[in-house]
């Protein structure tokens, strides 16, 4: 499946984006507010400077206890982050998140800029789609349907 339609599936439109100067404390927030575990760090919301996710904050937490709570999410967020294409195969993006250990990537267009982000559980849910649908056209086989 083309990554492409995993980003139709999602119904969300736009990119979840901070700027490169909010502090950690507003990216919790806007984590907290859209339900989400990833910001992609960006001056305009159109190419990403870096990610921003869960684990970047619990790590500054863990070196700089509450202090970093009002450093900016550039001091803290992963640089040049891992992207796709829409037309990637999910299996190949599948495979970049599980070697780099990532759950997010941003989807890009051929020049950078944001189209959105999918995550793991995006491409799983998706895979799982794509594998009972096979089932079924086997089952429909065998049965002479």
């Amino acid at each position: 499946m083309k990554i492409s339609a995993i980003l139709d599936q999602k119904h969300v439109s736009g990119v979840a984006w901070i700027k490169t100067d909010a502090t950690v404390t507003d990216a919790l927030a806007t984590l907290a507010d859209k339900g989400i575990g990833t910001l992609l760090v960006s001056e305009d919301g159109t190419k990403a400077k870096g990610i921003l996710s869960e684990r970047d904050i619990v790590r500054a937490l863990a070196r700089r206890g509450s202090a970093s709570l009002s450093d900016p999410v550039d001091k803290i967020m992963t640089p040049d982050p891992v992207t796709c294409t829409a037309d990637d195969n999910s299996a190949s993006v599948l495979k970049k998140m599980t070697n780099g250990r990532f759950r997010h990537v941003p989807v890009v267009e051929e020049n950078g800029t944001l189209l959105g982000v999918v995550s793991i559980g995006d491409i799983v849910k998706a895979r799982l789609t794509d594998l009972e649908q096979e089932r079924e056209a086997l089952v429909d086989m065998i049965a002479g349907r």
